[in-house]
């Protein structure tokens, strides 16, 4: 599955402030920052990225996806130490 696509309808997620994907053959790795995780445990942060995606994954488009969740203010601090500088 395309890059652009991934983005384009995880960016779609009104509530997502930013997103990040990377490719490296069949594993994908998607960082989105929101404040929607503020109040929210790690599993339903994943779950809340794994949902808009579900049917590329469920269909095989999408595999080996990993997934990480910043709120704002922790992406001010992790940011980087996850993007190429």
């Amino acid at each position: 599955m395309d890059v652009s696509k991934i983005q384009s309808i995880l960016s779609k997620v009104e509530e997502f402030s930013e997103v990040h994907v990377r490719v490296e053959g069949s594993h994908y790795e998607i960082i989105v920052i929101s404040d929607l995780f503020l109040d929210m445990k790690r599993v339903q942060q994943q779950q809340a990225v794994y949902a808009p995606l579900m049917q590329y994954i469920a269909s095989g488009d999408m595999h080996a996806v990993t997934i990480k969740t910043f709120t704002l203010q922790q992406w001010q601090r992790e940011k980087v130490f996850h993007l190429p500088g």
